[in-house]
């Protein structure tokens, strides 16, 4: 697996995943709306922790400098 994040990109990823997943667990957010915020949240801090993303890579895309 090749990292295709740059280092800001992991970290908006990270910090956005944090976010999203209180939003869903926390109780802000209700119903089907704190579901996909707490998957999308799991997403983001997963790719964001690996430095791949899979649609990047889909699309032949990277924010990383070579």
């Amino acid at each position: 697996m090749k990292l295709n994040e740059s280092n800001i990109d992991r970290m908006v990823r990270v910090v956005a995943g944090i976010a999203l997943i209180f939003l869903g667990v926390g109780g802000t957010l209700s119903g089907t709306t704190a579901i996909v915020a707490g998957v999308l949240g799991v997403i983001l801090l997963l790719t964001g922790a690996a430095g791949f993303c899979p649609l990047y890579a889909l699309f032949k895309l990277s924010t990383l400098k070579k």
